[in-house]
């Protein structure tokens, strides 16, 4: 399970919580410009745009979980067991496996209107990167650093193209229910409710914050998808980027899901590995643990760019404490 968004204030900051109950050694990756794409039915992409995220590597290649291109266009995978369905080989269509999907859209477009005309024909194939890596089920938040975002889904209906209009995506159902949800929590508000239940009774307000009394707080996604359309969307805009990053991860981590609380299995619980975003415009990665709540980043060094080598940072996981005595 997982939250992503895409939150505007002057910059865009995109960027997600990886929610799952076993982390895979998932490090900071830079893919630059000339490393070789290589792609299992489609041509090679031997020169490309830079791409900065979360990934793991296997066999020299980056599997990412979420990424930023140096252009500014963002993109995430998140769980989407049930509704997701890939398919054969068709020889008709551009046959790309989920795997690829993010390299595949981050090294070739810059904006999320160039991601709509390369995906018209595409098809997501059912081709595992290898026996120990099998597909995930997934759906997909793609943003730019204008703001504008849209959600992937492959499911026995074919490939479907959402314009997202509120910037979050979490995981089942699909995509329109979710957002058809949200209309049953119009009401909530920031301020405190005015009584149209009894307007000729006097109702005393016992406490501040009753105009959110009615928002939903657990850990399913439906739950996450409201409450986070609801913060990000009454969430201040700082003076400078260090207000607005400290705005984005308190964003994130509203929806965070803490251990001990969401059991998959047997003594077995999913928790937030990790919350990220990159700022869109100057390429900077952002993110926290669990064991590490400090906003750790990364800076995009445009002069590294122009190789064709992988760079990885691995996850600060210790815990930064500031002792002031």
């Amino acid at each position: 399970m997982c939250t992503s968004i895409i939150y505007t204030a002057g910059d865009s900051y995109f960027g997600r919580n990886l929610d799952l109950e076993i982390s895979f050694g998932e490090e900071v990756v830079i893919t630059p410009r000339d490393y070789e794409f290589k792609f299992r039915k489609m041509k090679s992409l031997n020169h490309h745009y830079a791409i900065t995220g979360m990934a793991i590597v296997q066999e020299g290649y980056p599997l990412y979980f979420d990424g930023a291109n140096e252009e500014g266009l963002g993109m995430a995978g998140l769980n989407f067991d049930g509704p997701c369905h890939y398919f054969p080989e068709d020889p008709e269509k551009d046959n790309v496996t989920p795997f690829e999907f993010i390299p595949y859209v981050l090294g070739q477009c810059k904006n999320v209107g160039e991601v709509k005309d390369l995906i018209k024909n595409l098809n997501l194939v059912n081709i595992n990167f290898s026996e120990k890596f099998p597909l995930s089920p997934l759906h997909w938040l793609i943003a730019d650093k204008s703001g504008e975002s849209i959600v992937v889904e492959s499911t026995k209906k074919g490939l479907s193209v959402y314009d997202n209009p509120v910037g979050v995506l979490t995981n089942n159902p699909e995509f329109p229910q979710q957002l058809n949800n949200l209309s049953n929590y119009q009401s909530v508000s920031p301020a405190q409710p005015t009584n149209t239940l009894a307007p000729n009774t006097k109702l005393e307000l016992y406490s501040r914050g009753l105009g959110t009394h009615m928002l939903p707080g657990g850990m399913d996604s439906e739950s996450r998808f409201v409450k986070e359309t609801f913060t990000k969307m009454h969430s201040p805009e700082g003076k400078d980027e260090l207000e607005n990053v400290t705005n984005y991860f308190h964003l994130l981590h509203a929806v965070e899901q803490q251990k001990g609380l969401d059991e998959v299995a047997p003594n077995t619980f999913e928790y937030t590995i990790y919350s990220d975003g990159v700022n869109l415009t100057t390429g900077t990665f952002y993110y926290t643990t669990y064991e590490n709540n400090q906003i750790n980043a990364v800076k995009l060094d445009q002069s590294k760019l122009d190789s064709s080598e992988l760079l990885t940072y691995p996850l600060q996981t210790k815990q930064a404490i500031c002792y002031q005595d």
